[in-house]
């Protein structure tokens, strides 16, 4: 259900295979995650095949789907092809439950049983950063700016259980990306190691 597109020639074999499918462009942020948690959460009750690009890496799939379909590049994005036309497109903050909903119950089949997508993305560098903050290796503003730029800078395709669970620390970054002062003291949300511990249970 997921297939990594890195080239022009896998993007035309995918849209060829799977007469109705989607595209999703993988960008280098937080935003990237937060889309595609949302999507997963479609893809647990509906089936379309998706083919994903991580569109630093993989720049000519990106601009090849660009060229054939008119639609300007975001990322992240996510198309929705029927016979390798274009018929939807959403980008950026706009990938929200409201807007996908009608589109995957209109267009897109259901499901005969519920979904669990898996991705080659893991959450074991924020395992070691809060095991190192709770062994007391970093202090309370050490971790909270480490964690803070490693989950902006995240990237990685989740689940929305996943993105839910590791924004729940800080919240968004855009929210203060004008500087880590704006966020507050890191124990302003309550106790900070109680908390750390809560969400690195959760991950298991």
């Amino acid at each position: 259900m997921l297939q990594p597109l890195t080239t022009p020639e896998e993007v035309d074999q995918f849209l060829k295979d799977h007469p109705q499918a989607a595209v999703f462009k993988a960008g280098t942020c937080h935003k990237t995650m937060q889309g595609f948690g949302v999507i997963e959460t479609f893809l647990q009750r509906y089936e379309l095949p998706i083919g994903f690009i991580r569109v630093v890496d993989w720049r000519p799939a990106s601009n090849h789907v660009a060229e054939m379909t008119g639609i300007t590049h975001h990322s992240p994005q996510f198309i929705l092809f029927q016979n390798g036309q274009p018929q939807y497109e959403v980008n950026n903050w706009d990938i929200t439950p409201e807007a996908l909903a009608p589109v995957f119950s209109q267009h897109v089949p259901q499901r005969s049983g519920a979904a669990q997508l898996a991705t080659d993305d893991n959450v074991e560098p924020y395992r070691q950063l809060m095991r190192a903050y709770l062994d007391g290796q970093l202090s309370d503003w050490a971790f909270q700016d480490q964690y803070v730029t490693m989950f902006r800078d995240d990237a990685s395709l989740r689940s929305q259980r996943e993105f839910d669970l590791l924004s729940r620390l800080f919240g968004d970054p855009d929210a203060y990306h004008g500087g880590l002062h704006q966020l507050g003291a890191p124990q302003d949300r309550g106790d900070l190691k109680a908390r750390v511990q809560d969400v690195l249970d959760q991950l298991g």
